[in-house]
């Protein structure tokens, strides 16, 4: 193999993994944003638990003026009643006390009933409230994990940047555009093995004798007849 071309193969490497690491670091952010999507989801639920608890104690505070004014009414009837002295008002009148009554037993029905909602309401809360709780620890977790990979990551980038710089020392600038440009085309693969059957392994087409004996000689650069792959000799 070609020296220059050993040490494209080399850079390639290196390429490779800075490909993936900058991968990897667009990612997390991404990832972060998903954990505290989660995070938003049990706050919101928590929110909304607080919500329905707080509608049903105006309900129930509603019922409870409505049942007191009912109550005042039905004490000024029969305040009416005692002071009449006609039997058809006082008949009328305690119609009117018997109606209001049984509205206020049904109102008082109604608040027995929304005080049991009241309960469910806030073991509603307290299990939004575990989970959140629950949430936030794994979202905290994951979150700090990531951060810890992001900085490793630059970390590696940082070493691996450093390694292409020298293993892109000494190499002619037309044959480093030539790979710079075939790696963006061939998304990683510029340099690529030419196997005994004289197919290319970057797009798997077979190549002509005259490529493959050039690639064996190593008297000039070999480039795939097909793909443009700069080749080697498996």
């Amino acid at each position: 193999m070609r020296d220059d071309v050993q040490q494209l193969l080399s850079l390639q490497k290196i390429d490779q993994t800075i490909q993936s690491l900058n991968k990897e670091l667009v990612k997390i952010p991404q990832q972060q944003e998903a954990a505290k999507e989660r995070l938003a989801n049990d706050t919101a639920a928590v929110a909304a638990a607080k919500k329905a608890y707080q509608e049903n104690e105006v309900a129930i505070k509603n019922v409870e003026l409505d049942i007191g004014t009912r109550k005042d009414t039905v004490t000024k009837l029969k305040n009416q009643q005692f002071e009449t002295k006609k039997n058809e008002e006082y008949t009328r009148l305690g119609s009117e006390v018997t109606r209001y009554e049984e509205q206020i037993d049904e109102f008082e029905t109604q608040e027995l009933e929304l005080m049991e909602v009241a309960d469910q309401r806030k073991s509603d809360i307290a299990t939004a409230e575990e989970a959140l709780g629950k949430t936030q620890t794994l979202v905290d977790e994951e979150i700090s994990g990531l951060e810890a990979r992001a900085t490793q990551f630059k970390e590696q980038l940082a070493e691996a940047e450093s390694q292409r710089a020298q293993a892109a020392d000494g190499l002619e600038e037309d044959l480093m555009d030539t790979y710079n440009r075939l790696y963006d085309k061939r998304e990683g693969a510029a340099v690529a093995a030419v196997t005994r059957e004289r197919s290319c392994k970057s797009c798997h087409v077979q190549v002509t004798p005259a490529t493959y004996a050039l690639a064996q000689s190593g008297a000039a650069i070999s480039h795939c007849d097909n793909c443009g792959a700069i080749l080697y000799p498996e």
